[in-house]
């Protein structure tokens, strides 16, 4: 199936999972930090990691909040793809992330350490701290489509008749009713620089 397809600046994005492989962290860090090893990606098969980790709650809520309040500190990175297709997007139209954390300061100084000055020029940064109004701050930014890791956003965005894509990760398998996004050479396909 072809992709519908975009002019950038009508496409925006979630940063944790998407953007940022918030995976590979909280992995890392499980690990390193709380002798939590041997975790494979494939088995955190919910948004809500403590469901499917045999993993006090805890500690799974101080890691993510380590990775929130320090994203560089901890170590998170980009997933495979990600900077050099923002990067090209960039040359056309802002970008545009909006993400559910509360503080937007972390990914700010991420991004500023990731991307080329002239690409972090270009992003616009929405930290919203709620999973479930991002279909208000889609709107008002003008977005039509919207690519993000969590399957309830999806539906919520879908209902909004916001095109949204799943990006495709072990926590959001279950569901099939959405398209996905398997890497960022398919996010790349939903857009073309000669519009």
């Amino acid at each position: 199936m072809v992709p519908q397809r975009f002019h950038p600046s009508d496409i925006g994005f979630d940063f944790d999972g998407v953007i940022a492989d918030i995976g590979e962290a909280f992995i890392r860090l499980a690990c390193e930090e709380y002798d939590h090893c041997g975790i494979a990606l494939e088995q955190i098969t919910s948004f809500h990691v403590e469901q499917c980790l045999d993993m006090p709650e805890e500690i799974v809520e101080t890691i993510f909040l380590k990775i929130l309040k320090d994203s560089l500190a901890t170590g998170l990175i980009p997933m495979p793809g990600a900077v050099p297709v923002l990067e090209e997007m960039s040359q056309t139209a802002p970008v545009t992330i909006i993400t559910a954390r509360p503080i937007g300061d972390p990914v700010a100084r991420w991004m500023q350490n990731y991307f080329s000055e002239e690409t972090h020029q270009q992003i616009r940064l929405v930290a919203m701290g709620d999973h479930d109004d991002k279909v208000r701050h889609i709107k008002e930014l003008s977005l039509t489509c919207f690519i993000d890791d969590r399957v309830e956003t999806c539906l919520q965005l879908r209902e909004a008749g916001i095109t949204s894509y799943l990006f495709a990760q072990p926590w959001n398998r279950s569901c099939t009713s959405l398209p996905r996004m398997k890497s960022w050479e398919d996010i790349r396909s939903l857009y073309s620089k000669t519009l």
